[in-house]
């Protein structure tokens, strides 16, 4: 990658790239409008890494070069080396960045040499010069079959008057279902995970086609497109918002107003099939040209749904399929109706190229979890039932049994971590049924009543019950710019198409079966707004849904990391070593009339005028532990583990023996890439301070103590250690020399040796700052900069000795 500094006698990337690359690209015309070449693009953000709460970026993939044939559409890209370096050696990073960018055509150079790396033809050769843009262009579109006519529409600008310009995927995404619908493909799929922008890529799919006038005549007219959901937020906000540049073209189908003059129309199936009317009988079998049917893994494409009439009718249109959902039993329909996806973007993948914030997972156990709730003998409930005697699991509560306590234990915990971290940090909490979530939300707002006295909408219940009042708090929730409401109490309204940038708790007081249902919870908070301190976010378990889910090995994001903690009914934690329950079957306990007794029936789907659970108020409930998930060495598998246990394994892997590890962090040089490589892994010395109980520990004995049962060293007795190895060296030095260096062994003792990393920075605090500048010490005291330096490296070396 280009952009280093030059080395005397040595031609550097930048070099290269200045005097050869540039001007033979330049001369190949990739620099005539409408073709542009783009220097030093950046296309991912850099994965978010958090190590004891606290956030930095990883580094971002860039591309020495990309060549533009429009302004939306790329054809190549070149990775280029020093001059010094064979041209082979930019190859495996090409590759590798014409594959992440969906790009057909790479190219390797060290300035003199090229090498052509060409996917449409299946070769590798090297060349003499750079192919032009048409020369690239016409081999494209000849490996593609596309005709000449579809290339206008291919080639359509985007529509950036958002501001949004499209990520990379997304524009792989939008060219990949341009040229599958423009080849005639009927049936599309795309799959994108949660928080990636698929509303942005089905805008610019409908605007390019719209805009470049495509349908599936070919005749000179705008194509009449539908955008479809299951739910009114999902069409309603598009509409308003990512739609705008659409204008008067929109239209959104109603029973009362079934307009045909428009061209950008939005439906939902509900609205399209009511109990007295197929609505969208109204409108011929052919006509629309397109149909995009959002979240199209729950139940349109099932053969025996009814909304699946709706996509038979409408059959000769192209139907463009988007889901966040993998290949699973509980999608597998829609694979079958739309066929494999065009592209697929991963919620790993987001994660990882530092577009969507990566999380921390908190597994709590409360007693009733973890062994189970057995009534006592003829045990009442709230409404004078006797409760069937029976061992009542995770997953029957609040569905078989309604444990008051239980539910109070969790809104405590949950009201404590926010106490400790944020009060403001807005948080969903996915409760069983509405019942369950009006009941969490009168609890949370007794325990945060001084917050609620200031702040009446602190605490809301948003669910199919309360209707536009819902919504209305949802909307207040959304608005990053209103503080409240903080916590919203839900069971299902809220799975899905719900955009709340600010989301940093995602709390599951119920069980979630369906992985699509749990990505989809989950990626109700993987949306970044880092300029608002949204970074990461947290699931907090308490059903075991979370570490199950993470525990299978198809599932494709990984968590930061996982903590289990178990409290008590007071909602404080306690223990350190619970074990983790095993998490519930999904018919261990079948709901049967002998199971829950009479007059419950209507679990079974049969009516009766009794509760449909029991009731428990009474009881005690406590929540029990602390342990760390780790993935282990496939980043497969969830292991559990203390955070120092897990520290130290890690710290074994990066460095096989103490000695290893020793000789890099005596050397300020290599220290530096020690401590990234410990932060990467999630090592943090404040974090292993703290769990580990030793404060004054240097970071090194406590890295070793953990790693191999070293003996464990205080600063002060390193600091006495180096004093004397290194009498000689104070001995070379006057009297303020040797002041300056015991005043940084005293400041080791205090605060550690990463300070010294910045040497210059920390000469200029106090007490050192009395004796002049940084430059002004070096020169006066140690005979200049370099003098200073081998003094300062000599005393950190005797402190690891």
């Amino acid at each position: 990658m280009a952009g280093q500094t030059k080395r005397e006698g040595v031609m550097t990337e930048a070099d290269t790239c200045r005097e050869f690359v540039t001007p033979k690209l330049v001369e190949a015309g990739w620099n005539n409008t409408p073709h542009a070449i783009g220097e030093q693009r950046s296309f991912t953000n850099g994965r978010i890494i958090v190590t004891g709460g606290k956030v930095r970026r990883g580094k971002q993939k860039r591309a020495d070069y990309l060549l533009y044939y429009r302004r939306d559409y790329p054809l190549a890209v070149v990775e280029a080396k020093e001059a010094g370096l064979p041209a082979e050696t930019g190859v495996q990073q090409a590759r590798e960045y014409a594959e992440i960018l969906g790009l057909k055509f790479a190219y390797a150079t060290n300035g003199p040499r090229i090498i052509e790396i060409d996917y449409t033809a299946g070769a590798e050769r090297e060349v003499d010069r750079y192919a032009t843009p048409d020369e690239l262009f016409a081999r494209l579109t000849a490996a593609s079959r596309l005709s000449q006519t579809a290339v206008p529409h291919l080639l359509e600008p985007f529509n950036l008057v958002s501001g949004k310009t499209p990520r990379y995927y997304q524009r792989i995404a939008i060219q990949r279902v341009i040229e599958a619908i423009l080849s005639g493909q009927k049936r599309i799929l795309a799959t994108l995970a949660t928080g990636t922008g698929k509303t942005n890529v089905a805008f610019q799919v409908c605007w390019k086609l719209w805009n470049s006038r495509w349908n599936r005549n070919g005749e000179y007219r705008h194509p009449k497109i539908l955008f479809l959901a299951d739910r009114n937020i999902l069409v309603d906000d598009p509409m308003a918002r990512m739609f705008a540049p659409f204008g008067d073209a929109r239209h959104k189908i109603t029973s009362g107003d079934p307009s045909q003059s428009r061209d950008m129309y939005f439906g939902i199936y509900q609205a399209l099939t009511t109990a007295n009317e197929d609505v969208f009988r109204r409108y011929r079998p052919d006509f629309f040209d397109l149909i995009i049917i959002d979240e199209c893994h729950r139940g349109s494409s099932r053969f025996d749904s009814a909304w699946r009439a709706v996509l038979d009718y409408f059959a000769p249109a192209m139907q463009f399929g988007m889901t966040a959902t993998p290949l699973r039993e509980e999608s597998r329909d829609s694979y079958e109706y739309f066929g494999d996806p065009v592209y697929t973007y991963s919620l790993r993948q987001g994660i990882e190229d530092g577009f969507l914030a990566p999380y921390r997972v908190h597994r709590v156990i409360t007693t009733v979890d973890a062994a189970g709730w057995r009534p006592s003998k003829d045990e009442l409930d709230r409404y004078g039932r006797e409760v069937p005697d029976d061992e009542y699991q995770t997953r029957d509560f609040e569905r078989v049994v309604a444990l008051r306590a239980r539910t109070r234990a969790i809104a405590r915990h949950l009201t404590d971590l926010l106490k400790g971290a944020d009060r403001f940090a807005k948080t969903l909490v996915f409760c069983v049924d509405q019942e369950h979530a009006a009941e969490m939300r009168q609890e949370l707002i007794n325990l945060n009543s001084d917050l609620v006295r200031q702040y009446p909408n602190y605490v809301c219940r948003v669910t199919a019950d309360e209707g536009d009042i819902g919504l209305a708090h949802l909307a207040d929730f959304q608005d990053i710019d209103k503080t409240t409401p903080v916590i919203l109490t839900t069971s299902q309204l809220l799975t899905t198409g719900v955009n709340a940038e600010m989301v940093k708790n995602v709390v599951l007081a119920r069980v979630v079966g369906s992985r699509s249902e749990f990505k989809q919870i989950i990626g109700r908070g993987t949306r970044l707004k880092v300029d608002y301190g949204k970074e990461y976010f947290n699931i907090v378990d308490f059903t075991g849904t979370a570490t199950q889910h993470f525990a299978d090995p198809d599932f494709d994001g990984d968590p930061a990391r996982i903590e289990v903690v178990t409290v008590n009914e007071e909602g404080e934690q306690i223990g350190a070593d619970a074990t983790e329950p095993e998490p519930p079957e999904e018919t261990k306990y079948p709901l049967t009339e002998e199971r829950i007794g009479p007059g419950v029936g209507h679990l079974l789907g049969e009516p009766t005028p009794e509760p449909r659970k029991f009731y428990i108020d009474g009881g005690e409930v406590e929540i029990i532990g602390h342990l760390v998930y780790d993935l282990d060495t496939d980043g497969k598998k969830l292991q559990v583990v203390k955070y120092t246990e897990y520290s130290g394994r890690a710290l074994r892997t990066l460095y096989p023996t103490r000695e290893t590890l020793q000789s890099r962090w005596a050397n300020p040089d290599t220290r530096a890439e020690v401590l990234r490589e410990l932060a990467e892994h999630g090592i943090s010395f404040e974090e292993l301070a703290s769990s580990s109980e030793q404060p004054d520990a240097d970071p090194f004995d406590l890295l070793c103590h953990l790693a191999w049962n070293a003996p464990l060293l205080t600063r002060r007795q390193r600091a006495e250690q180096a004093r004397r190895q290194t009498q000689d060296l104070f001995a070379r030095y006057g009297e303020t020399a040797r002041e300056i260096l015991a005043l940084l062994l005293d400041r080791y003792i205090e605060r550690g040796i990463i300070q010294f990393n910045a040497l210059s920075e920390l000469m200029k605090l106090k007490p050192f700052d009395r004796y002049g500048s940084p430059a002004e010490i070096a020169t006066r005291h140690f005979g200049g900069v370099q003098g200073m330096k081998e003094a300062v490296t000599r005393l950190q070396t005797a402190i690891y000795q």
